[in-house]
């Protein structure tokens, strides 16, 4: 998973206010409770010593998201009085959490995109007009995106529909405008529901490599996010999606397999990790899931001013570091250097400390510490 949507926390310096809230709406006075989130997002900013202008543009932003409904969250960056960054989540945290440190927290928030699966989503319906003498229509309404994060912004969703008696003709000029789209989105599954005659028409007349990514679900039609806000067939995609991996990402988990077993071109476990990034040599960094990573580090200005003790830095004569949350420091020297995020879950590939690499080159050489 590339993690170019971070450049923009990036470009700002830190010291960085970060957030993530729980700004559902499911509950019978939301706006209330999300005024209290506010209140104890701003203390507890303040606390840390967050300036007043950055504390305001955090606060701000929390809770704008009025027009999603349903259950979803949101995560919020900034300095120096500026917004760098305010996401959707599809699914609220655990918890309300708020910090202010010289590296920003997206760690949560880099996972919470994976698998970043780029789909497409149509579904067939029959529409029925009351003004007498007009003729029956199915009427197809779809839409691209990338799972998970478009559950919550999603993209422009298209319709297009033609005479129910005419279908197998209409549904042939309506497969092109869809094969377009998934052209242009790189969709790697193109999910299909609504009335299945006219379903399994539209798929007929796709082209046939796209046929093979098809998967057809059972409904109605309709969107099933239930309100504003929301993906179409949002309920289907999940449990077609459900443990899947973006291409990339498995080639990389296999090309992981098949270095390790080589002992060459990857490493395990946070050393290997560290040492790699030191040299800007990452080409991926593989995470398990849940996240659980213990190891402290240290961290200076540069992105490659990363080691997992204090004595380290000092060895390279960096100055001025200090101890950072691992996540933090780990995706910073990611982005910074141009490296990738696979986020795999432990069952399927346990590694030591919960994280691996991928090498851009093989170096015997002393990793020493870039300037």
């Amino acid at each position: 998973m590339e993690l170019t949507f971070l450049d923009p926390v990036y470009a700002q310096p830190g010291p960085y206010a970060c957030a993530y809230l729980d700004t559902s709406r499911d509950i019978p006075d939301p706006e209330a409770a999300i005024d209290l989130r506010r209140r104890h997002l701003r203390e507890d900013l303040t606390r840390q010593g967050a300036d007043d202008a950055t504390v305001a543009a955090v606060v701000g932003v929390a809770g704008t998201d009025q027009e999603i409904a349903g259950l979803h969250g949101q995560a919020i960056f900034a300095s120096h009085g500026r917004l760098a960054l305010a996401e959707e989540l599809p699914d609220p945290p655990a918890h309300d959490a708020a910090r202010f440190g010289a590296l920003p927290d997206v760690m949560p928030l880099a996972v919470r995109h994976a698998p970043d699966i780029p789909y497409a989503a149509a579904t067939v319906h029959r529409v029925t007009h009351r003004e007498a003498g007009e003729s029956e229509e199915l009427q197809v309404d779809f839409q691209t995106g990338r799972w998970p994060g478009s559950a919550v912004t999603p993209g422009r969703c298209h319709y297009r529909s033609g005479p129910a008696a005419e279908w197998p003709y209409a549904a042939t000029e309506i497969a092109g405008e869809l094969a377009e789209l998934v052209h242009r989105g790189g969709a790697e599954v193109i999910v299909l529901g609504g009335q299945a005659w006219a379903r399994n028409v539209l798929v007929n007349r796709l082209p046939e490599p796209l046929r093979e990514r098809v998967v057809t679900v059972a409904g109605d039609g309709h969107v099933a996010g239930d309100g504003q806000g929301r993906a179409l067939l949002e309920q289907e995609l999940s449990e077609v999606l459900r443990g899947r991996m973006r291409a990339r990402d498995q080639a990389q988990v296999e090309t992981f397999r098949a270095r390790r077993a080589r002992h060459t071109g990857a490493g395990e476990g946070m050393a290997a990790v560290v040492a790699a990034l030191q040299r800007a040599q990452a080409s991926a960094l593989l995470l398990n899931t849940p996240v659980e990573l213990s190891a402290r580090l240290w961290a200076g200005s540069e992105p490659t001013q990363i080691a997992l003790s204090a004595a380290d830095l000092e060895s390279f004569g960096v100055l001025g570091f200090q101890e950072e949350p691992p996540g933090a420091a780990l995706i910073r020297a990611l982005v910074r250097t141009g490296a990738e995020l696979v986020v795999v879950e432990r069952e399927e590939l346990p590694l030591e400390d919960g994280v691996g690499v991928l090498l851009r080159y093989t170096d015997h050489t002393d990793p020493g510490m870039p300037a």
